[in-house]
């Protein structure tokens, strides 16, 4: 592996406290899963130039 090009790291999700349930726009969830698909993004990059790290 590059140490210079490490693993993406995969977002933290929220737990089931840190929604209020009240509505917030954007909700925590929203959040989450926005940081998810760019993570999905980030790491499906990341495979195409490190092959070898394929398991």
């Amino acid at each position: 592996m590059d140490e210079h090009d490490p693993c993406p790291v995969a977002p933290e999700a929220p737990l089931p406290s840190d929604c209020c349930d009240s509505g917030c726009d954007p909700c925590v969830y929203d959040l989450y899963a926005e940081e998810l698909a760019r993570y999905r993004e980030r790491l499906a990059a990341w495979r195409a130039r490190h092959p070898e790290a394929q398991a």
